[in-house]
């Protein structure tokens, strides 16, 4: 199929969705300026994940660990959705049935308007007690001490996802059960080599769904996928949705 013609197919099956999932990626928030993690040049380039991104290395030095994140936090914050956020909002607006699949921790797709969203690797927009496990979105202010402590004098951490841990039960079976019933899967500016996270769109496909993949270029999944349109998601989503509900 020409590119023009897997465009089509994409928005016709988009427009016809009773139930449609998306899975995304760093790649849809890079347009908003947060540096992706894996890619040359990004996060883990530049810092030591066994140090900032392991409870080994937190606990180590809690105190680094915090403020490194502190940093991120405010970029993070900082940032506003771009138009492939607003996209995924829209179309949560416009099908019978949406969820949103993400293993981004930065909070733009609710930014942007999202509800139906499923964080398998967290919020950087919470802290969560290491011992109680509850969560708040009460983050240190700069000039607190840190590390912060909860009030039954446990550390507080990030409520994200580090190496080693496993995912949010609830969240990975939220994900799953979407990939089950979907009819319609898009998988948006992910490399889809990150585990289990990489096997929910091959879940949906192998259930009957049609799989859509947005992404600058090839990925783990490209040969198994239905449709592949090779752009930025803030220009292929909303042309996406204009075209799948004109």
């Amino acid at each position: 199929m020409t590119e023009q013609e897997q465009f089509d197919k994409a928005a016709e099956a988009i427009g016809r969705a009773k139930h449609l999932a998306v899975l995304t990626g760093a790649g849809i928030s890079r347009e908003s300026g947060i540096h992706t993690f894996r890619e040359k040049g990004g996060v883990w380039d530049t810092v030591d994940a066994e140090k900032m991104a392991t409870l080994e290395g937190f606990l180590a030095d809690p105190e680094k660990v915090w403020k490194w994140y502190m940093g991120r936090y405010e970029s993070v914050t900082a940032a506003r959705p771009n138009p492939g956020h607003t996209a995924m909002a829209e179309l949560e607006r416009r099908v019978p049935a949406f969820t949103l699949i993400t293993q981004n921790i930065d909070g733009l797709h609710q930014a942007a308007g999202s509800v139906n969203v499923v964080e398998l690797h967290g919020s950087i927009r919470r802290i969560r007690c290491l011992d109680e496990g509850t969560t708040s979105s009460e983050w240190p202010r700069p000039g607190d001490a840190l590390p912060p402590r909860c009030k039954c004098g446990a550390l507080l951490r990030p409520d994200v996802v580090w190496f080693g841990e496993s995912l949010p039960e609830r969240a990975i079976s939220d994900a799953f059960d979407a990939a089950g019933s979907c009819d319609v899967m898009l998988v948006v500016g992910t490399s889809a080599i990150v585990q289990p996270a990489g096997y929910i769109p091959i879940e949906a496909g192998q259930n009957g769904a049609f799989v859509i993949e947005v992404n600058p270029e090839e990925t783990a999944i490209t040969s198994l996928v239905h449709v592949s349109i090779f752009e930025n998601a803030g220009s292929a989503l909303p042309r996406l949705v204009e075209a799948a509900f004109k």
